[in-house]
Formats: structure tokens, C-alpha cells, sequence
């Protein structure tokens, strides 16, 4: 579980030796995070499986918004972010900015059994100061070693305008269980005029045409392969899907033609797996569906209810606060801005994988005898 000391009463600090992360927090804003997490934990026990020891991964992938650049971030948001990504074994995040500082306070909040890899930032106006991210619970997954990114080469190029993704993938590998998979994480040119989606579709196609020559000369560490992240695919964007899948991907089922951003309108976060079709399997319902959805945080926190809750950040945190003229622009602006400033414009999307494969194992031995 996250680390609550923070949220004792303010008694205890005087009585208990411990780290805060948050010291300036007073006796009500303990009580009504606390209030808001037991929401969000009803919540998440709703929406997400429970996390097991050995038998299956929750795997998610989440942009949180410019994570590290925004200063307006509360001490409220780092807790519910922790606790949303505590209900998974293992996170991708996309959009971690130069700055460190709010990873840190999560990783703090998570407690010592978890762990995480960044990569570097990507420089340059187009790389918008961003790295990508894994979070994760040692107890079920472990790093393989592998940690780089996926870079194109002259030969590959040389008939393109694009030479090289504006933000690289990572691609990362992990072992949970039987199962040892890589993760090439993405975030690809966002905007849906027609330059934007050309410059889009160029970056897919040429990342397909390495992955094809990286597999076809067998040079991934792990040949199970799962793209996921910020695509930045727009609902119209099938021909750019096409490509993807056209490289033996396919969409996770359950998260086809979901929308993924706040605003509801678009299906920007995506998760694609090229696998082993004979080992390496989803979970799956009761009603045969491969486990895997869109959690929405905002259907618990920071809702219209709580506004008022936090009235006086938001004038704080609004750049010209005397716009604020009365309760319809207060409104407007925590939804559409301030709200997502302290979590994200981006809900989480996950997946739940099967990583006992003792009973295809066996099977198969069975037979071989």
C-alpha cells in the first residue's frame, strides 16, 4: 500500500519519528484526502482486478501530464496518482518532463517495494523536454537488463522526411512469472491537420520497418513484443492503425474504440501486442473478453461535488484570477483546466496478462512423452 504517514493526524508528528513528505499539510486537508481516497480505493476495487502473487500481471500505461513541469500540482494529486498506480503491477508513463522531483515524491509514496527506469530526455523543441517511464512493483516484476531506445537508420530513411521519431521509443524489458516480454513505449506527433497526421503516419511506418528488420534478424532481446502509450491517434487515423497491425500487432480487445482522453473525443491511448500466440495470453472475463479497460479518475475525484473543496487553489493557481467573475467561470475553468493540471487530460488504460504457464507446460510434456 502507498505510504500514509503524511496523513496521521498532526498530533502524531510530535510523537512519532517519521519522514513527511508533505509537512505543511493541516488536520483538514489530512481529512479530506483521506476522505477522497477511501472514495478512490471503493472505486478501484470496482474497476481494476485484485493484484495476485503469481498467477496474472496488471499492466497499464498512463500520460500524466507534463509530470515534473507543472508547479501547481497539490499534495492531494501525488496521493491519488500513487494510489492509481498501485492497484498495477507495472506502469508505462508518458510525458515525464525534465524536472525529477514529482516522480521522486511518488516513488516515496509507493513505499520500498517498488521501483522504476526513465530514460533520458529527448532535446530540442520537438522532443518538448519529455521522457518515458516505467513504474513497478519488484514483488512481481523484475527488470531484464534491457533499457534503449529504438532509433532508425540511414539506409531506413533515406527516402523519408522523417529521420527520426520526434520522441524515441523506449523500449524496456521485464520478467514476470513464466513470461519475459519488452515494452517499446511511444508518444507519437500529436495534431490531426493534415501535416500532423502525415508526419504521424511517416513516424509509425518507419518504426514498423524497423521492428520488422529487427525481427526478422532476430535482434530484440525478447521477441514479445508490446507497444503501448500516448499514440496520438485520432478516431479517423485507421489507415495509420492498419500499418501497426499490418506487423503482426493487434489491439487489445477490450480497449478497441474506447476513448482514452478526458474530454471523451479521442482514442489516444493505445496498447498493441505482438506475441507468442501459444504462451502469452490475456486474462480473460467471465464472459470470454480479454481483461482491460479505461480507468477514469475523475469520476471520483475532483468532481463537481468537491469543488468548492478547492476553492481557493484555484484562484491561487489561475493566472488572472479577477477572469474568475463568477460561479460559471470558476466551474469552466476546473474542469476544463485546472483539474487536469493536477492529475492529467489522459485516463489510464490497462491490461491484465496471463504469466503462469504451468498447465500448457505440462500439457505440452505430456504429450511429448
Amino acid at each position: 500500500m502507498p505510504w500514509y504517514n503524511d496523513l496521521r493526524p498532526k498530533s502524531d508528528d510530535k510523537k512519532i519519528d517519521y519522514a513527511l513528505i508533505f509537512p505543511s499539510l493541516t488536520n483538514p486537508d489530512r481529512k479530506r484526502i483521506i476522505q477522497d481516497i477511501l472514495d478512490l480505493r471503493n472505486d478501484l476495487d470496482d474497476k481494476i482486478p485484485a493484484k495476485n502473487s503469481d498467477t496474472s500481471l496488471l499492466l497499464a500505461s498512463w500520460n500524466i501530464k507534463e509530470f515534473g513541469h507543472l508547479t501547481e500540482r497539490i499534495p492531494d494529486s501525488y496521493f491519488y496518482i500513487a494510489e492509481i498506480i498501485n492497484r498495477f503491477d507495472l506502469i508505462a508513463i508518458q510525458e515525464i518532463k525534465s524536472g525529477l522531483e514529482d516522480l521522486y515524491k511518488i516513488m516515496k509514496l509507493l513505499g520500498s517495494n517498488w521501483d522504476y527506469v526513465i530514460t533520458d530526455i529527448t532535446e530540442g523543441d520537438s522532443g518538448n523536454k519529455e521522457r518515458f517511464a516505467y513504474i513497478f512493483d519488484t514483488r512481481k516484476v523484475k527488470s531484464s537488463g534491457l533499457s534503449g531506445e529504438l532509433v532508425l537508420w540511414e539506409e531506413l530513411t533515406k527516402n523519408s522526411t522523417v529521420k527520426q521519431l520526434k520522441r524515441s521509443p523506449a523500449i524496456t524489458g521485464f520478467m514476470a512469472g513464466w513470461k519475459s516480454f519488452s515494452l517499446i513505449n511511444i508518444h507519437l506527433q500529436p495534431g490531426n491537420k493534415d501535416d500532423d497526421k502525415e508526419h504521424r503516419k511517416e513516424e509509425v511506418r518507419l518504426l514498423m520497418e524497423a521492428i520488422k528488420e529487427k525481427l526478422k534478424k532476430k535482434h530484440f532481446w525478447n521477441e514479445n513484443l508490446i507497444m503501448l502509450g500516448d499514440t496520438n491517434l485520432y478516431k479517423d487515423n485507421g489507415d495509420i492503425v492498419q500499418l501497426i497491425c499490418d506487423t503482426d500487432f493487434r489491439e487489445a480487445d477490450n480497449l478497441k474504440g474506447k476513448v482514452t482522453n478526458v474530454s471523451e473525443s479521442e482514442i489516444y491511448d493505445r496498447i498493441f501486442l505482438n506475441v507468442n500466440k501459444k504462451y502469452f495470453h490475456l486474462i480473460k472475463d467471465i464472459n470470454g473478453h480479454e481483461n482491460g479497460n479505461v480507468y477514469k479518475p475523475f469520476e471520483v475525484i475532483y468532481t463537481e461535488e468537491k469543488r468548492l473543496n478547492y476553492h481557493d487553489y484555484i484562484l491561487q493557481h489561475k493566472d488572472d484570477p479577477s477572469t474568475l467573475t463568477d460561479d460559471t467561470a470558476f466551474k469552466n475553468y476546473y474542469h476544463r483546466f485546472w483539474k487536469r493540471n493536477q492529475i492529467s487530460d489522459h485516463n489510464p488504460i490497462w491490461i491484465e496478462i496471463k504469466i503462469d504457464s504451468s498447465d500448457e507446460f505440462l500439457q505440452e510434456k505430456f504429450e511429448e512423452l
